[in-house]
Protein backbone atom coordinates (compact mmCIF):
# COMPACT_ATOMS: atom_id res chain seq x y z
CA UNK A 1 0.00 0.00 0.00
CA UNK A 2 3.12 2.20 0.47
CA UNK A 3 4.22 1.89 -2.72
CA UNK A 4 0.89 3.00 -4.17
CA UNK A 5 0.83 5.93 -1.59
CA UNK A 6 4.68 7.08 -2.75
CA UNK A 7 3.85 6.67 -6.21
CA UNK A 8 0.61 7.82 -7.03
CA UNK A 9 -0.15 10.50 -3.79
CA UNK A 10 -1.19 13.16 -5.86
CA UNK A 11 -3.65 10.76 -8.03
CA UNK A 12 -5.35 9.22 -4.25
CA UNK A 13 -5.18 12.76 -3.10
CA UNK A 14 -7.70 14.01 -6.19
CA UNK A 15 -9.43 11.10 -5.85
CA UNK A 16 -10.62 11.92 -2.34
CA UNK A 17 -11.47 15.27 -3.42
CA UNK A 18 -13.32 14.00 -6.14
CA UNK A 19 -15.64 11.87 -3.10
CA UNK A 20 -15.35 14.56 -1.51
CA UNK A 21 -16.83 16.98 -4.04
CA UNK A 22 -19.65 14.57 -4.55
CA UNK A 23 -20.58 14.41 -0.65
CA UNK A 24 -20.76 18.09 -0.85
CA UNK A 25 -23.17 17.93 -4.00
CA UNK A 26 -25.32 15.33 -1.86
CA UNK A 27 -25.26 17.83 1.19
CA UNK A 28 -26.55 20.60 -1.06
CA UNK A 29 -29.35 18.96 -2.94
CA UNK A 30 -30.66 17.88 -0.02
CA UNK A 31 -30.48 20.62 2.08
CA UNK A 32 -31.79 22.70 -0.83
CA UNK A 33 -34.88 19.88 -1.39
CA UNK A 34 -35.80 20.01 2.12
CA UNK A 35 -36.28 23.84 2.04
CA UNK A 36 -38.87 23.78 -0.31
CA UNK A 37 -42.39 24.62 0.88
CA UNK A 38 -43.92 21.25 -0.73
CA UNK A 39 -41.23 18.87 0.18
CA UNK A 40 -41.92 15.38 -0.14
CA UNK A 41 -38.60 13.22 0.48
CA UNK A 42 -37.00 11.60 -2.53
CA UNK A 43 -39.02 13.20 -4.88
CA UNK A 44 -38.20 16.00 -6.92
CA UNK A 45 -40.94 18.20 -8.35
CA UNK A 46 -40.93 17.32 -12.30
CA UNK A 47 -42.04 20.41 -12.91
CA UNK A 48 -39.27 22.09 -11.54
CA UNK A 49 -36.75 23.53 -14.21
CA UNK A 50 -33.44 24.82 -14.50
CA UNK A 51 -34.49 28.13 -13.24
CA UNK A 52 -34.99 26.20 -9.97
CA UNK A 53 -31.80 25.65 -7.58
CA UNK A 54 -33.60 22.45 -6.38
CA UNK A 55 -33.65 21.16 -9.58
CA UNK A 56 -29.86 22.07 -10.47
CA UNK A 57 -28.50 20.81 -7.31
CA UNK A 58 -30.08 17.64 -7.41
CA UNK A 59 -29.29 17.47 -11.40
CA UNK A 60 -25.29 18.11 -10.77
CA UNK A 61 -25.73 15.10 -8.09
CA UNK A 62 -27.06 13.04 -10.50
CA UNK A 63 -24.36 13.50 -12.77
CA UNK A 64 -21.43 13.39 -10.38
CA UNK A 65 -23.11 9.81 -9.71
CA UNK A 66 -23.16 9.21 -13.12
CA UNK A 67 -20.20 9.84 -13.75
CA UNK A 68 -17.25 10.24 -11.52
CA UNK A 69 -17.61 6.32 -10.24
CA UNK A 70 -16.99 5.85 -13.75
CA UNK A 71 -13.50 7.72 -13.63
CA UNK A 72 -12.54 6.56 -10.21
CA UNK A 73 -12.72 2.64 -11.76
CA UNK A 74 -10.47 3.82 -14.44
CA UNK A 75 -8.14 5.61 -12.19
CA UNK A 76 -8.41 2.48 -9.82
CA UNK A 77 -7.27 0.01 -13.08
CA UNK A 78 -4.75 2.55 -14.37
CA UNK A 79 -2.99 2.17 -10.61
CA UNK A 80 -3.24 -1.14 -10.55
CA UNK A 81 -1.58 -1.79 -13.81
CA UNK A 82 1.58 0.58 -12.73
CA UNK A 83 0.41 3.26 -15.23
CA UNK A 84 2.52 6.49 -15.36
CA UNK A 85 1.91 8.16 -11.90
CA UNK A 86 3.12 11.78 -13.75
CA UNK A 87 0.90 11.52 -16.61
CA UNK A 88 -2.07 9.97 -14.28
CA UNK A 89 -2.01 12.70 -11.69
CA UNK A 90 -2.43 15.45 -14.51
CA UNK A 91 -5.45 13.84 -16.15
CA UNK A 92 -7.10 13.15 -12.33
CA UNK A 93 -6.12 16.84 -11.83
CA UNK A 94 -7.51 18.02 -15.27
CA UNK A 95 -10.89 15.75 -13.98
CA UNK A 96 -11.14 17.36 -10.78
CA UNK A 97 -10.98 20.90 -12.05
CA UNK A 98 -13.25 20.18 -15.05
CA UNK A 99 -16.17 18.17 -12.13
CA UNK A 100 -15.45 21.24 -9.84
CA UNK A 101 -16.34 23.59 -12.47
CA UNK A 102 -18.84 22.08 -13.33
CA UNK A 103 -20.44 21.66 -10.17
CA UNK A 104 -20.07 25.79 -9.66
CA UNK A 105 -21.46 26.72 -13.33
CA UNK A 106 -24.75 24.44 -12.43
CA UNK A 107 -25.24 25.74 -9.14
CA UNK A 108 -24.60 29.68 -10.56
CA UNK A 109 -26.10 29.71 -14.13
CA UNK A 110 -29.52 29.00 -14.35
CA UNK A 111 -30.08 28.25 -18.51
CA UNK A 112 -32.11 26.31 -21.09
CA UNK A 113 -28.98 27.07 -23.97
CA UNK A 114 -27.52 23.82 -25.41
CA UNK A 115 -24.69 23.70 -24.82
CA UNK A 116 -24.46 25.69 -21.81
CA UNK A 117 -21.24 26.98 -20.04
CA UNK A 118 -21.30 23.95 -17.73
CA UNK A 119 -21.76 21.74 -20.40
CA UNK A 120 -17.85 22.68 -21.73
CA UNK A 121 -16.22 22.02 -18.61
CA UNK A 122 -18.31 17.97 -18.92
CA UNK A 123 -17.15 17.47 -21.97
CA UNK A 124 -13.30 18.46 -20.51
CA UNK A 125 -14.16 15.63 -18.05
CA UNK A 126 -14.84 13.40 -20.70
CA UNK A 127 -12.19 13.77 -22.73
CA UNK A 128 -9.89 13.31 -19.87
CA UNK A 129 -11.70 9.80 -19.81
CA UNK A 130 -11.25 9.45 -23.37
CA UNK A 131 -7.21 10.02 -23.10
CA UNK A 132 -6.80 8.04 -19.73
CA UNK A 133 -8.93 5.13 -22.01
CA UNK A 134 -6.23 5.22 -24.88
CA UNK A 135 -3.26 5.88 -22.70
CA UNK A 136 -4.17 3.10 -20.76
CA UNK A 137 -4.66 0.64 -23.81
CA UNK A 138 -2.06 2.37 -25.41
CA UNK A 139 0.57 1.08 -22.26
CA UNK A 140 -0.71 -2.43 -22.37
CA UNK A 141 0.39 -3.01 -26.10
Amino acid sequence: MKVLWTDYSATLVASYLLLFMVFVQALVASVAHRRQQSYVPGIVDEKLGPESFVFRSHRTFMNALENVPFMLALIFVAMLSGFRPGWLSVIAWVYVGSRLAHMITYYLVATRKNPSLRSYFFMIGVLMQLILFVMLGISWL
